[in-house]
């Protein structure tokens, strides 16, 4: 039937009157900065449309012109930098800054992250960039906790410790999201929760089945701090199940723990196609349309992915309602007026002065090259070799990766005009008189295709070897990105690739009696059996970020002293590990670990020396009411100004609830000139002295306690390798 014109005319006429009309009738006091953010957020949803509700639940949310409400896509990353969105400063890879034990240092890491954003941010608006990456919501820091160093993305995370995890990510998460009660800077998200540390491959159906104990202790204390104590805005929940539950639509943990018991008032995130997981990995749903329901459901208002687009159905099937959308779609807009993002123009907001002189600007190059210079760690340095002097006359840089700028960046990197590799370090630093040679001398991960390589004979006829190996991001990493690994991002085993061990033996051979010092680059352990014992001096320079050439210059040519610590164990190989699939703490990380690793958590050297003395505690039998206070003096004792990392370790005399052999239980980074010595306090509460029992349960369990202060995990291995004597003494809880 053909439709007369004037009355199509008149239709087209009547639907535009419509919309004027509705359009004069917004309310849109949502703008205004004075109300709460739960009265803006109500005022501004209440105004939407259902199917509007829906799509704003994806992650690449589209404008509602009439509301005045911009498209805004929530995907961004900023593990240790802006990620994947054009120049800005990378700082080191997440382990680098665990390896720092510097919770002020990450703090400002992450606040000149969150000023880069700011200002990439308005920059991006201007131009209409409003797609992904070009936001203010970064999901990160990922929090989960490194138990087994086979993971690939364990590199991400700040290592195997949930204390040193917790404390470190609650200051990520404030600098990120700044100190103006007003205002967000920009967001954090903790991700994935939970119990989510490999395989990779398995990531998208496995079920993780931890003992209650093993939850309370290991798995849930970072996300618990970091919702707890930092606030932070984002949680995103992970790929595998939980306890037969898919954790994005797990009601135990995005309902039960999350909101009730950790009284969390921010969004829920899924990862990126975790939804769709419910039905196609962990089949606990029917249909794509169910999936999408039992996360809604759950606590998931935001869909990375697609899962989400199929809400209109679940709502027709009944298995959803409009309130529940409603709910989910307010929670969403609470975040982006805490940003200020949907302020009426001429707002005030702290962060508007930001401009594009703070993008790589060069104070963060220097704060990089600090945080760089903080995480390396000294693992060896026979006869004192290191540090070399500045007028060396022949010294060598070798090997794949020291004149690689993609082992700097690690991954979910940023993008540098600056990138200074290993080999560029050195020929800064040292003397313009010395004869710096250099060659590759293997390739990464395969054999060399020429039988005549010339680069093992030139370490015999050098006053030294610097010799860069490792591993890249191509090898380790996220199972969609890992390129060069064979097991989809994570490690088959802990050895370097084969090739490079041969070259590292030949050199050995060759290098006669001149040192040989072996520059390390991963974001997990190494195993070094084989060829520890043939090198001189080791430094773990882990994904150092854009200055690292420069901070291992630093720390070789001695214009600082290392002061990194592991905050992962170094076992000798793979036969020391369970299995990777089981989530049993048993015999993991230095807590639960009996074997002698090759090196032990919290350890690393300096080039001075460190004594302590003097252990002193308010007392040695204490009531779960009353608070343990701890005190040591710490002295430098060698030839070099240092910064030293306390720690304080509380381990049981008697254990009859399967508690960790020892527990982190503090740590303090300090700095000492030489011939200086400083009192140290450590004040512990009754909350810190409970335990975990089998149940799950935080107790206050009566015993004797033994309480240790040093530079390392408590081990004989420690002190074998170079660690500093540790004090000792028992108290009583009664």
């Amino acid at each position: 039937m053909r439709i007369p014109i004037k009355k199509i005319l008149l239709a087209t006429l009547l639907l535009n009157i419509f919309f004027i009309c509705k359009a004069q009738t917004v309310d849109f006091s949502f703008q205004n900065p004075n109300l709460s953010i739960e009265e803006r957020a109500e005022i501004l949803v209440s105004q939407m449309t259902t199917e509007e509700k829906m799509k704003q639940l994806l992650s690449s949310a589209p404008g509602i012109d009439r509301l005045e409400v911009p498209s805004y896509d929530w995907w961004n990353e900023a593990l240790h930098g802006i990620s994947r969105n054009g120049k800005a400063t990378i700082f080191p890879q997440g382990i680098a800054i665990g390896a720092s034990f510097d919770p002020v240092l990450a703090k400002k890491l992450a606040s000149a992250i969150s000023t880069e954003a700011r200002a990439k941010y308005v920059i991006s608006q201007s131009m209409g960039n409003r797609g992904k990456y070009a936001g203010l919501t970064f999901w990160t820091p990922n929090v989960n906790i490194f138990r087994d160093p086979r993971w690939g993305r364990g590199q991400e995370t700040y290592g195997e410790d949930p204390y040193l995890m917790s404390k470190i990510g609650v200051a990520f998460v404030n600098g990120l999201q700044g100190e103006n009660s007003k205002y967000m800077k920009s967001t954090a998200c903790a991700k994935h929760f939970a119990v989510h540390s490999g395989p990779e491959e398995l990531r998208h159906h496995f079920n993780a089945e931890p003992t209650k104990q093993d939850l309370e202790e290991t798995y849930f204390p970072a996300f618990e701090a970091l919702v707890k104590e930092a606030k932070v805005e984002g949680v995103m929940s992970a790929y595998n199940a939980v306890y037969g539950k898919a954790a994005s639509g797990s009601a135990f943990l995005l309902k039960e723990t999350l909101r009730d018991r950790w009284n969390f008032d921010g969004y829920v995130v899924s990862d990126c196609g975790a939804i769709g997981d419910i039905y196609k990995g962990h089949k606990t749903a029917k249909t794509k349309e169910e999936a999408a329901a039992i996360a809604l459901i759950t606590g998931v208002n935001l869909n990375c992915g697609h899962s989400y687009r199929l809400l209109h159905k679940a709502l027709q099937q009944g298995l959803i309602s409009e309130e529940l959308i409603h709910e989910r779609t307010k929670q969403l807009f609470k975040t982006r007026f805490r940003l200020g993002i949907l302020d009426k123009k001429g707002a005030p907001n702290p962060y508007a002065h930001l401009g594009p002189d703070k993008i790589h600007c060069e104070e963060h190059i220097a704060l990089a090259r600090e945080a760089a210079q903080k995480s390396i760690v000294l693992l060896k340095n026979k006869n004192n070799v290191l540090p070399l002097s500045k007028n060396i006359r022949v010294p060598y840089v070798t090997g794949p990766f020291a004149n690689s700028a993609d082992v700097l960046m690690g991954n979910y990197y940023g993008v540098s005009p600056n990138l200074v590799t290993v080999l560029e370090g050195i020929a800064d630093a040292v003397s313009l008189g010395t004869s710096l040679n250099y060659r590759s001398g293997a390739l990464p991960f395969q054999k060399n295709l020429n039988p005549l390589n010339y680069a093992p004979v030139v370490v015999g006829q050098s006053d030294a070897t610097i010799c860069v190996v490792g591993i890249s991001a191509d090898m380790e990493g996220e199972e969609v990105d890992a390129i060069a690994s064979p097991s989809k991002g994570d490690r088959v085993n802990l050895r370097l690739p084969k090739n490079q061990v041969d070259y590292v033996k030949t050199m050995i051979e060759k290098k006669k009696d001149r040192p040989l010092i072996l520059v390390i680059a991963s974001g997990s352990a190494v195993s070094l059996e084989g060829i520890e014992e043939g090198c001189d001096a080791i430094l773990q320079m882990w994904y150092p970020g854009e200055q690292g050439g420069n901070a291992v210059a630093d720390v070789l040519f001695g214009n600082i002293s290392p002061s990194g610590h592991l905050p992962i164990t170094f076992p000798k190989n793979v036969a020391q590990l369970p299995a990777f699939e089981d989530y049993s703490m048993k015999g993991r990380t230095y807590k639960y670990m009996t074997k002698e690793p090759m090196f032990p958590f919290g350890f690393g050297l300096t080039y001075s020396s460190t004594k302590f003395d003097n252990l002193v505690l308010s007392s040695t039998k204490i009531r779960k009411n009353k608070e343990l206070t701890i005190s040591v003096d710490v002295a430098n004792t060698g030839n070099f100004d240092m910064d030293e990392v306390v720690q304080l370790y509380v381990s049981p005399l008697k254990n009859t609830e399967n508690l960790p052999l020892t527990s982190l239980k503090g740590f303090q980074r300090i700095s000492l000139k030489k011939g200086e010595k400083k009192n140290i306090v450590f004040n512990l509460s009754p909350e810190d002295l409970k335990v975990i029992n089998k149940k799950g349960e935080k107790v206050w369990l009566k015993g004797t306690y033994e309480i240790l202060i040093g530079n390392s995990s408590p081990s004989p291995l420690s002190q074998k390798l170079g660690a500093a004597i540790p004090l000792k003494n028992t108290i009583t809880l009664r």
